[in-house]
């Protein structure tokens, strides 16, 4: 079935259409995370039969940022104290103290596994909810901050590994997955989307890269993705979250030139979706492929960062 085209107007629309602006009161600033309720945490920890545990992290070492957007760099990993500063007694100096090793991390917020913050991405002159784009100055964001979300992140978890259905390694650059993608996976898998559910979508893309060790392009370059299209297949399905293995979700290149990132600007700001990028999900995907069990308890707290547009996170899902 041809997809409508994707231009400001179907923008527009689908914004107004899709909004979740007042739903859950005029303060809200949980969005989709409202839908999970404390008896789907509950259900979901029955999943839980082998205790198996995956991480879905990408490695912080990946040189993955490749100066495509936005001025990100890559994590900087420097030692403040090592074991060679102890064995050759530097630490002991002036006096005996402790021996150890210690180190510091330098990086942007969304420069690895990561979630978005709902203000992350404005519509217009607003973020989600209604609130003015104004309340994110240098201080950090005085609503919609990550922070909202560090004790949210948990549910049932289902992986639609769309490149294991359509038989590939992975999706071409430039391949839109579809709604009736994500259908025909789900009834291909045997697992249902349900209201609540984080939904994690394997491309290869990620796994490309890593099997060549060259990330040209993956941050802000051509990849798979979800098509603009899904952000109805998301709200029709009311689930809490979507991660991928890319940069951004979404396709790229996008659908339209009149906007970038164009499924950015309506599920973050008018739905309020939580949105994972950057998820590893090699381990997870092969094993749900070996036992055909494609849903899992899902943990991924972001860090507690009050003000945050985005935080890193080590997701697990156990089953």
């Amino acid at each position: 079935m041809a997809r409508k085209p994707v231009n400001r107007a179907a923008i527009d629309e689908a914004a107004k259409a899709l909004s979740n602006w007042g739903r859950w009161g005029a303060e809200d600033q949980l969005g989709t995370l409202n839908i999970i309720m404390p008896q789907d945490v509950i259900d979901a920890g029955r999943l839980i039969r082998r205790g198996k545990v995956f991480s879905l992290g990408l490695s912080l070492k990946e040189p993955i940022q490749s100066g495509l957007f936005g001025g990100r760099w890559n994590p900087i990993h420097t030692m403040l104290a090592t074991g060679t500063d102890a064995a050759n007694g530097n630490q002991d100096v002036p006096f005996p103290y402790l021996r150890y090793a210690d180190d510091a991390i330098n990086m942007p917020c969304q420069a690895s596994t990561q979630w978005d913050a709902l203000c992350h991405i404005f519509l217009g002159d607003k973020m989600y909810n209604g609130f003015d784009a104004r309340l994110v100055d240098a201080k950090g964001a005085r609503k919609l901050g990550i922070e909202n979300y560090r004790d949210k992140m948990v549910g049932r978890g289902v992986l639609l590994d769309v490149a294991r259905w359509k038989g590939v390694d992975s999706l071409d650059d430039g391949y839109p997955i579809s709604n009736e993608d994500l259908d025909g996976c789900a009834k291909a898998q045997g697992v249902e989307v349900r209201r609540g559910d984080f939904v994690l979508v394997r491309t290869g893309h990620q796994e490309r890269c890593l099997a060549k060790g060259d990330w040209s392009g993956y941050a802000g370059g051509d990849a798979p993705g979800v098509a603009f299209e899904t952000c109805y297949w998301a709200r029709e399905k009311d689930i809490a979250g979507l991660c991928t293995d890319t940069w951004g979700c979404e396709v790229r290149p996008n659908e339209t030139n009149e906007a970038n990132q164009p499924w950015h600007w309506v599920v973050i700001p008018a739905m309020g979706l939580a949105m994972g990028e950057i998820f590893y999900l090699k381990e997870l995907a092969f094993d749900c492929a070996s036992d055909g069990v494609y849903e899992f308890f899902f943990c991924a707290p972001p860090l507690h960062l009050p003000g945050g547009a985005g935080s890193p996170a080590n997701p697990q899902a156990i089953k």
